[in-house]
């Protein structure tokens, strides 16, 4: 690289580009302005970077250098680059450029950028207000990504750097946002352990359901350590599946199939003959207890995905559960979601379909986590893991019981909110892999043991986190009692001596 480079130096630059939105507009808004604006600043860096090479090592042959630029990645319209959005950055209609440059740039990458711009309208007065200001504004954003910081050619910038960056962004509006941050991030400790524990390997295919804005996705591609995966998503929110697919590029998983839509009511990701593909590994942090999920038409679903009974109207967690194991590949896939606790011992039908799921043998671990670790909600999370391989044909039909771990007294207390540390996360993963039973943490449960307590995952069922209290030493105590009566008695006398002195005695 030609110039020193940190990842520090760039995440800064580019939240410092933020300022010119914070205050004005919501973080759940001005994120879009940011990381689209990241996103064409990335690309026509690239852009720029590739051709002055093509043009140096084609000089004098412009039909071969044409040719190489027409297969670039994103290959960008005459006018439509971030340096020419730059040079007009004082145009009365600065917004309305933006969006003409942006909408040439999908035409121009359809297959790959068809929709990614379409819920963002940098000449919007609602958001950005009257155009005075809105002008103002964009110009400043612009200068912000021209400094020289943010020159992200990558003769200067890996796209490791870049995609941490997009990474980095998306957690600090998930911090702005607070609680409207759940529909698009998940603590990226909570991300790592998650990947870690579904355990993704080479060759395999990886589906979130409900996968915001793709962190566990780009969270399970990396604990892969090859580029020998393919990965999968759906999300319902547009906005947030537009996030989504800029991250994927963004740390050049350009072939991530991103679906828009509602995972429950109409998945996208199906085969030729109308059934749901099928996935080596599937993880996820969908929303909890989802409201009015699609219950009325569930009986009737065309995949049969709710089989083992129908989750109540109020509380689509089993909903998203049901979904996720029917779409693992049999005798083999692995299942890895985030719950709330009610998941793990509400009755009625939650008790029906949670018993017929621990009787076919399929779930492998209960994980309990700290409280207040999302931005979201301050309840503790549980960690379910479902393995298909425990499935009669499968690698592990022979193992029967359930690991249970508690592990919501192990993290470290944050002024917003609570962090996993690395080595909270390591222990987690050890303690599944090893399948240990460790005093006051983790249990392995019988079937007969689980059935005992009428099919109830309520974590301290099975693992004793009491901590006997302190025998107290009464004659110690006495003795301490009587040395401080004695201590009193004798400042009782100086005083009485004091007053005497100075004639105040009675």
């Amino acid at each position: 690289m030609t110039d020193s480079v940190t990842q520090e130096r760039i995440n800064r630059a580019a939240w410092a580009a933020c300022d010119t939105f914070r205050g004005v507009v919501d973080a759940t808004q001005y994120k879009d302005y940011i990381l689209v604006m990241l996103f064409v600043k990335y690309i026509s860096d690239i852009w720029k970077d590739h051709k002055e090479q093509y043009e140096a090592q084609f000089a004098g042959n412009p039909a071969r250098i044409e040719r190489r630029k027409s297969r670039e990645r994103f290959p960008l319209p005459d006018g439509a680059s971030f340096d020419d959005l730059y040079a007009q950055r004082n145009a009365d209609n600065i917004g309305e450029l933006i969006n003409i440059a942006l909408e040439a740039i999908e035409n121009e990458n359809r297959a790959k950028l068809e929709g990614v711009f379409r819920n963002i309208d940098f000449n919007s007065e609602a958001n950005l207000g009257k155009a005075k200001d809105r002008n103002r504004r964009l110009k400043n954003l612009l200068e912000d990504f021209h400094k020289p910081d943010l020159d992200l050619r990558p003769s200067r910038v890996s796209d490791d750097i870049i995609g941490e960056t997009y990474i980095y962004l998306i957690s600090r509006f998930a911090s702005d946002a607070g609680k409207k941050a759940g529909e698009f991030y998940t603590p990226r400790t909570v991300s790592a352990l998650l990947a870690a524990l579904a355990a993704p390997k080479p060759g395999d295919t990886i589906f979130d359901p409900a996968c915001g804005s793709g962190s566990l996705l780009i969270q399970a591609a990396e604990r892969v350590g090859s580029h020998d995966y393919a990965l999968y998503g759906q999300e319902v929110n547009g906005g947030t599946w537009a996030m989504a697919r800029m991250n994927m590029f963004m740390h050049a998983n350009d072939a991530a199939t991103i679906e828009w839509g509602d995972t429950l009511n109409n998945p996208t990701i199906t085969e030729k003959n109308d059934k749901l593909t099928q996935f080596d590994v599937v993880l996820g942090n969908p929303p909890f207890s989802l409201d009015k999920w699609g219950a009325d038409d569930a009986a009737a679903d065309r995949y049969k995905r709710f089989w083992r009974g129908v989750p109540p109207k109020s509380k689509g967690d089993y909903a998203f559960i049901s979904h996720m194991i029917e779409v693992a590949k049999r005798q083999s896939g692995r299942v890895a979601v985030i719950v709330p606790h009610g998941v793990l011992f509400r009755g009625g039908a939650e008790g029906r379909i949670r018993k017929a799921l621990i009787e076919e043998n399929l779930l492998d671990a209960v994980i309990g986590l700290p409280a207040n670790l999302f931005t979201t909600t301050g309840i503790p999370v549980a960690i379910l893991i479902f393995d298909r391989s425990r499935e009669a044909g499968g690698v592990n039909e022979g193992r029967k019981d359930v690991l249970f771990i508690d592990a919501s007294r192990e993290f470290t207390a944050a002024k917003a909110q609570n962090v996993l540390e690395a080595h909270h996360a390591e222990k987690i993963e050890t303690t599944y892999r090893e399948r240990v039973a460790l005093e006051r943490y983790s249990h392995l449960a019988t079937f007969d043991e689980i059935a005992e307590n009428d099919f109830n995952l309520n974590i301290p069922r099975y693992v004793d986190t009491f901590e006997p209290e302190e025998q107290i030493d009464l004659a110690e105590v006495q003795r301490e009692i009587d040395q401080v009566e004695a201590e009193l008695a004798e400042v009782r006398a100086r005083m009485a001596g004091y007053l005497k002195e100075l004639g105040l005695a009675d």
